[in-house]
Parts: C-alpha cells; structure tokens; sequence
C-alpha cells in the first residue's frame, strides 16, 4: 500500500485496516512456520505496511 493511499482514508477505515493487516501478517508468520512460504518477502512487506499505517494514524493524532 502506498503513501498516498493511506493519506486518502479516513481515520476509521485506516485502523480497520491496521487491525486486518495484523492479523494477516500473524497468520503469515505462523504458516511460514508450519511450511515456509512461496515468497517469504511478504512478511517484510507485510510489516512495512503496518509501520506505515501506524505512522499515519500517529501523525494525524498529533496533528489534532
């Protein structure tokens, strides 16, 4: 997801958004576990998306 993306959502829908990431990226890193993954990047990717998100919805509560 990019920058720009996730300045156009609305505070609400980015933290449904985080909370979806995260679980996704939790059942990422238990299957990888199990049976490594096709492409093991996505973890990577997964949690740069996070960081982004929450970086934004920290930017805007201080902006507040």
């Amino acid at each position: 997801m990019k920058i720009a993306e996730i300045k156009n959502i609305e505070t609400k829908e980015l933290v449904e958004k985080l909370e979806a990431a995260v679980d996704a990226l939790n059942k990422k890193k238990i299957n990888h576990n199990v049976t490594p993954l096709e492409n093991p990047s996505e973890i990577k990717v997964a949690r740069r998306d996070i960081a982004r998100m929450k970086t934004e919805l920290r930017q805007r509560e201080l902006n507040k």
